[in-house]
């Protein structure tokens, strides 16, 4: 049986139709890919780097099944297949550690390996990276916006898909959330997880102060009360004539959660009786379609909110749910290559990005610059990641990952960091790069000049 999220058949038809013309004709040369990004998306002022750890293990384990060979040979020729037949990536990668800052046309993963395989990888590539980097970078923003806040994704049920959902739960923990409500994501990314209950719990008893009774009782250690079904006020009330009850039993009330209606405004009044009750201990947790715009007007507000829980704006990244992103041949048989297609021209060659920080640590700029001969001042942000199709270190541990992730937005200029577009931040193309791409445009241009076809020009035959 085909695994649907494993299968190198999960790319476009094009890979295998370019796949097999390359074989066909022995060009089977080192090429080099870059992954990278146009332009930030609407609202941005920067990026977030993820989906290394997903892209490392897909390479690591690329194969084909019998039947997925078999399927395969009903459409492609037999040469196609016997390349397919024992198929394993040999090739090479440097990336950005998974939680870097970056910015557009700044690669955060290269590809070096013979063009059959490079280019065989390409749709899964895009597809893994593109998504977790768009979730983290809208998560940062979340961070960025409540940065002590709990954060937990609540987004599972409105993600596009199953995977969509568990990949939307590690990129935000990796960008600084606190945790999950995906239980899965938590069992294979070692994620906290968080969960209270739904309004349905309370319609399914005749009484809802019986309703949390019993769910407090049944979850002494995690007793965190929905109180907005009915009377978001009088539940607040029933919380704390019970609370006095259960504490008798040894079960305290851990928090309280709203999740409809003005939230600032019940939150105030929620407080309000909560501590009128002496439960200044239970913390208030808000959910119901939040995104930064909604949590950067509750915390202007003051609105006594401990936590948030944020689902559809995150999980889909509602206001920008895509990449402009591109990978795109920039080396091939030890040639540079570059596009120079209207709009989305690119950069030739292997390239590596170099930062640059003030004395207190702040980011003050990069430079674009060619991987050789090319070195500039300060920290090179692509370091190798595999070697020969077998990654060189062994997997980092998220919770890692999420402390790098932090330690970089500290280091953001302060302007990036909040919600309104910021100054753009300064990245220079070196002199060479800039020199390599007119070369190579003009060889590009005499050869044309040499091939243009004339009246004794015989057409060439397949």
């Amino acid at each position: 049986m085909i695994n649907q999220l494993t299968s190198p058949l999960l790319a476009d038809l094009y890979e295998y139709t370019m796949l097999q013309s390359y074989l066909e004709l022995g060009m089977e040369q080192t090429a080099v890919f870059e992954f990278f990004v146009r332009k930030l998306p609407p609202g941005r002022n920067f990026m977030v780097a993820a989906g290394l750890e997903q892209v490392l293990e897909f390479l690591e384990n690329l194969a084909f099944s019998a039947e997925e060979l078999d399927w395969l040979a009903e459409r492609f020729p037999p040469l196609v297949i016997n390349f397919l037949k024992d198929f394993h990536f040999t090739g090479d990668v440097h990336a950005m550690p998974e939680g870097t800052i970056f910015f557009p046309n700044e690669p955060i993963l290269r590809v070096t390996a013979p063009l059959p395989q490079a280019q065989l990888v390409e749709s899964r590539l895009m597809n893994l990276l593109n998504f977790e980097t768009l979730i983290a970078t809208k998560a940062a923003r979340l961070v960025l916006t409540a940065p002590n806040k709990l954060l937990v994704d609540f987004g599972m049920r409105r993600a596009h898909g199953a995977e969509a959902a568990l990949l939307a739960a590690r990129a935000s923990y990796l960008a600084g959330f606190s945790g999950t409500a995906t239980v899965l994501a938590g069992g294979l990314y070692d994620i906290p997880v968080f969960g209270t209950m739904a309004h349905s719990f309370i319609q399914a008893h005749e009484d809802e102060s019986l309703a949390f009774e019993h769910f407090a009782c049944t979850h002494p250690d995690n007793a965190i009360l929905l109180i907005d079904t009915y009377d978001t006020e009088a539940a607040a009330s029933k919380v704390v004539l019970l609370a006095h009850k259960l504490r008798e039993m040894n079960v305290r009330i851990k928090a309280v959660r709203i999740d409809s209606g003005d939230l600032g405004e019940h939150a105030r009044r929620v407080r309000r009786i909560l501590d009128a009750g002496g439960l200044q201990q239970v913390t208030i947790f808000a959910s119901g379609n939040l995104d930064e715009y909604q949590l950067q007007a509750l915390l202007a507000a003051a609105a006594p909110i401990d936590g948030f829980g944020i689902g559809t704006a995150l999980d889909t990244s509602s206001d920008a749910p895509f990449l402009d992103c591109a990978y795109k041949l920039q080396e091939y048989a030890g040639k540079p290559r570059r596009k120079r297609s209207e709009g989305k021209a690119t950069w030739p060659g292997r390239k590596q990005v170099y930062r640059s920080y003030s004395a207190d640590g702040q980011m003050l700029g990069d430079v674009l610059a060619l991987e050789q001969h090319d070195a500039q001042p300060g920290e090179a942000l692509l370091h190798p990641v595999m070697r020969d199709g077998f990654r060189i270190e062994p997997q980092a541990p998220l919770l890692s990952l999420r402390q790098r992730t932090l330690a970089a937005y500290a280091q953001l200029p302060q302007a990036l960091r909040a919600l309104g577009i910021g100054p753009a931040y300064n990245v220079v193309v070196s002199h060479a790069l800039q020199e390599m791409a007119e070369q190579v445009d003009q060889e590009a241009l005499h050869a044309m000049q040499a091939s243009t076809p004339n009246a004794t020009t015989k057409p060439r035959l397949c």
